[in-house]
């Protein structure tokens, strides 16, 4: 298992399309934080002021919209909370895993591995070393611009970073490990990068979970990875906020054992 994801964390150095991925999550902060500097800051209010993007009373309407954040709640808001991360690390995930069966490459690879599982389970160390990578360089560069913005919300104590980070960690693995066993169920690029959106955007969940309100029977989709993410707590108050991280281990352990599972029934 370990060469496999020696191999695979090689593929993933010199692939091309996950730094663009990077790229794209680094682009949406700075345009993220870029638009709040302009909206928030007196220094940026003045040049919106002067190019016509906003009028003095929308300045004077604007004058509180940062009150109560701190960095991590605007990191969260700009990175994880629309669903925007799970869409890129998904569309990633079905490039990375569906390349093997396009190439023919996953013959070469459970022809020297038999046990399947070895596969299943490289795949899901790689997807969640690169997916903790991602999120550790997020926060670093979050963390940056709102310095380069003069400091313009408050920052939070490590401890909610540190509680923060390893359960979105866990449940945005969870959501590739769903990704590996959509992309091994259909060996489609497309079909893993639709699913991407669907699920990573709560297009599916939401319409869903308010149906099922309306007759007060959408309780248990709040446990869904989407919903979890969206509603997760920020910072550690009692434990009844570790719910968190028995959501995503269990959505990977399905996930992962789904997958060992079809790719043992699977003719490659």
């Amino acid at each position: 298992m370990f060469n496999l994801l020696n191999m695979d964390l090689y593929r993933v150095k010199r692939s091309r399309s996950c730094y663009i991925c990077l790229g794209i999550f680094l682009i949406g902060m700075v345009v993220m934080y870029g638009l709040l500097w302009l909206m928030a800051v007196p220094e940026g209010q003045k040049i919106s002021v002067d190019i016509g993007m906003l009028t003095a009373v929308q300045v004077d309407e604007m004058s509180t919209i940062m009150d109560g954040t701190d960095s991590l709640i605007l990191f969260r808001q700009a990175s994880l909370d629309g669903g925007m991360y799970n869409i890129v690390l998904g569309v990633w995930v079905a490039l990375f895993v569906c390349s093997d069966y396009q190439s023919g490459f996953i013959k070469n690879i459970l022809a020297l591995h038999q046990n399947r599982w070895n596969y299943v389970g490289s795949r899901i160390m790689t997807v969640g070393i690169v997916n903790l990578c991602c999120l550790i360089l997020n926060l670093i560069f979050a963390l940056a611009m709102n310095r380069v913005a003069g400091d313009m919300v408050p920052y939070a104590g490590w401890e909610d970073y540190l509680f923060y980070m390893s359960w979105v960690w866990l449940l945005t693995t969870a959501f590739a490990s769903l990704m590996i066993l959509i992309c091994v169920l259909t060996r489609s690029v497309a079909a893993g990068s639709v699913a991407a959106v669907l699920l990573g955007s709560g297009v599916i969940v939401l319409p869903v979970y308010s149906i099922l309100n309306m007759f007060h029977i959408g309780g248990w989709l709040e446990y869904s990875i989407y919903l979890t993410m969206t509603k997760g707590p920020g910072q550690y108050t009692a434990a009844k906020d570790l719910y968190v991280y028995a959501v995503g281990a269990g959505f990977l352990i399905l996930y992962t054992v789904l997958t060992g599972i079809v790719l043992e029934k699977q003719d490659i």
